[in-house]
């Protein structure tokens, strides 16, 4: 709980943190920082949450010390990609500071708990740290690179990357929720957006052990994420030329928006700053749609990050032909057919009735148990007969390649979550008693995270098929047309 002395502090410090990241977040979106220099700050931000987050989890201290070891490194690579691969076109300090920015982030959760004037020195030179080191590490791989040969034109577009690090962002998210599903921890903290009565952004890193490490870790990846589509949003409307694209982004925005109100329903029942779980209605159904959003929201972003790549933008005229038609119905289909499967395995997630005495096993919802199991059969079909849809139209069109991947990833992903989704119907079945075995958490999140993948990926394929296949059949089997780049 806070203390009286402590608010006074408090105050000062959310301050301190909302200004320095509003300042900071106004100077990117105002056009002083070219899309690149963003897109690399930010994904070494997402790098360093990644690190630190598996670095608390305990996984040993010599671990654990690399790990946080290799979160300093990271600026370093920032700088060496902005430098070696976007010379012309990102700076190796600017990567490097964005990345101090973001970082400023955590700067509260850091000193929260502390005597009020301790946390204010602190955090003044926790963001000093963070601004001057970030932008420091990040020039010293800027040098380096400078020794190396300049690689321009390997890196996909500035949005499109900039897309594909908000999506790796949103897919960390999702793992960071899958696990505190698995481990039963949705409800360890009690209160939102407030945790335990501390502002989110306050809440001390001491205090977060156990389950409640796992929630309001992934309440503060959430907030990461928001940012990251607040910045898309942006820098859509000031480089993209496409206005479909613009809205498409603010849309991704807005959903970044619901899906964090979701999740702050899901455990109070309704806005309130309340505290008392006497006085709260956690939400299973909530919990739910909870889960399958933020999977739908995952897969948009990456769309966008397909529309706005290179080979997007050269593809010539739509191939044509009864099957490049044929496969285009079929690939607009298998999204909501894996969207099906999807609601159907959360329900069974999220309804499962865990055991509290030693001997018993998980009370299982058996329609949706059933029902994922059965329909599982339909949406592996589906997907498999899109994969070679697509891989078939790839090999007669050689202009056709994006297709060839998604096919190729469609077919992947599939193989591994079938066998993801055996191992974890094995671990939840053979459980006996509340403990939960890390086999069963490692599974069940893997199988939950993969189907997350999979969503993305037919989503992808679905998108490339709308840009590359004509959507009217022609006589002939399949047509190229000559001006196909």
């Amino acid at each position: 709980m806070q203390t009286a002395s402590m608010s006074s502090g408090v105050a000062l410090l959310a301050g301190i943190t909302g200004v320095a990241g509003i300042l900071g977040l106004f100077a990117l979106l105002a056009g002083r920082v070219r899309p690149y220099t963003l897109a690399l700050g930010f994904a070494g931000t997402a790098a360093q949450w990644a690190l630190t987050y598996v670095a608390m989890i305990g996984v040993g201290l010599w671990a654990g010390e690399a790990l946080f070891g290799l979160t300093v490194l990271v600026p370093v690579a920032v700088g060496f990609v902005a430098q070696r691969y976007a010379r012309d076109q990102a700076s190796a300090f600017g990567a490097g500071m964005v990345n101090g920015v973001m970082n400023l982030l955590i700067v509260g959760s850091v000193v929260g708990g502390k005597d009020a004037q301790a946390a204010v020195v602190e955090a003044a030179a926790w963001s000093a740290a963070l601004l001057i080191g970030s932008g420091v590490l990040a020039s010293i791989g800027g040098a380096i690179a400078r020794r190396t040969p300049a690689r321009d034109g390997l890196l996909p577009p500035p949005i499109s990357l900039f897309a594909t690090v908000v999506a790796s962002t949103i897919f960390l998210l999702l793992v960071t929720g899958g696990l505190v599903t698995g481990l039963e921890a949705g409800l360890a903290v009690p209160d939102w957006p407030n945790s335990f009565g501390h502002n989110m952004l306050l809440y001390p890193v001491s205090q977060m052990k156990g389950g409640v490490y796992y929630e309001h870790a992934h309440r503060l990846f959430g907030m990461l994420v928001g940012l990251n589509a607040f910045t898309l949003a942006a820098l859509c409307w000031r480089h993209e030329p496409r206005r479909w694209v613009r809205w498409l982004a603010f849309a991704v925005l807005g959903m970044v928006c619901v899906q964090g109100l979701l999740g702050g329903l899901r455990v109070t029942g309704r806005l309130t700053l309340d505290q008392d779980p006497s006085l709260l209605k956690p939400s299973t159904a909530i919990a739910i749609a909870h889960g399958i959003f933020g999977q739908i929201v995952f897969a948009t972003v990456a769309v966008i990050a397909a529309v706005t790549s290179g080979a997007w933008l050269r593809s010539g005229a739509p191939i044509t032909g009864t099957a490049a038609a044929g496969t285009r119905v079929l690939a607009m289909i298998a999204p909501f057919v894996l969207l099906g499967q999807l609601f159907l395995g959360a329900a069974y997630r999220h309804l499962q009735i865990p055991p509290t005495e030693v001997g018993k096993a998980i009370t299982h919802p058996t329609w949706a148990m059933h029902g994922h199991l059965g329909f599982s059969i339909v949406a592996l079909i589906v997907i498999i007969l899109t994969a070679s849809r697509l891989s078939g139209v790839a090999r007669a069109v050689p202009s056709a390649k994006p297709l060839g991947r998604a096919g190729a990833s469609m077919a992947l992903v599939v193989a591994l979550q079938v066998l993801l989704g055996f191992v974890a119907l094995g671990a939840v079945l053979m459980r006996r008693g509340p403990s939960i075995p890390l086999w069963e958490v490692i599974s069940t999140s893997a199988h939950q995270a993969t189907g997350a993948l999979l969503l993305m990926a037919t989503v992808q394929g679905a998108a490339w098929s709308w840009r590359m296949l004509a959507g009217v059949s022609a006589d002939e089997p399949i047509t190229a047309p000559a001006t196909s780049a």
